[in-house]
């Protein structure tokens, strides 16, 4: 089972972060937030290169001024973005995976990921083909990387094409 890693891209804090709203202010750096999706209501704090620009963000009192979460943020270090709350960000967010599943050629040069339900992302032509011809028309389980059968049939098409699949872990990042 392969690790997850996070490319820092934000597009999972841009959508899922529509559902996280702050409650109220307990401090600079402390909220209590709220998961609108399942209720959960949780406390936050914020790390301290990011306090000012949480406050002020959330002081402005604009609805919708924010695209997804008020605590994504870009990263100060380098290209993409970081979250302000990562070490106690919610369940939903330590959960969530953008991709389930890693493809690697022969060499064991990654070459393509499944995200989604059962969509690829890869650069590689022929793996696009093996996999809009041979595993996209199979029967499509709610949570295809759960399902152990459905994963061993996408890894025997796959090897029979020259490529190898790991999984990705799940639970907490």
């Amino acid at each position: 089972m392969a690790e997850f890693v996070c490319d820092h891209c934000g597009k999972c804090c841009r959508s899922l972060g529509r559902y996280i709203g702050i409650e109220r202010q307990l401090s600079e750096r402390d909220y209590y937030c709220k998961n609108t999706l399942s209720g959960e209501v949780f406390p936050v704090h914020v790390a301290p290169e990011f306090a000012e620009e949480i406050d002020e963000d959330f002081s402005s009192g604009l609805p919708g001024s924010h695209e997804g979460c008020i605590f994504l943020r870009r990263d100060p270090k380098g290209p993409g973005h970081v979250c302000a709350i990562h070490a106690t960000r919610p369940r939903i967010c330590r959960e969530f995976r953008c991709y389930h599943m890693l493809i690697s050629d022969a060499k064991g040069v990654p070459v393509g990921r499944m995200v989604g339900r059962a969509d690829i992302q890869t650069a590689d032509p022929e793996l696009a083909r093996v996999w809009n011809k041979e595993v996209k028309p199979l029967p499509c389980p709610a949570s295809p990387a759960g399902d152990p059968a459905w994963v061993e049939q996408v890894r025997a098409i796959l090897a029979a094409h020259g490529y190898r699949v790991e999984t990705v872990e799940s639970g907490n990042r």
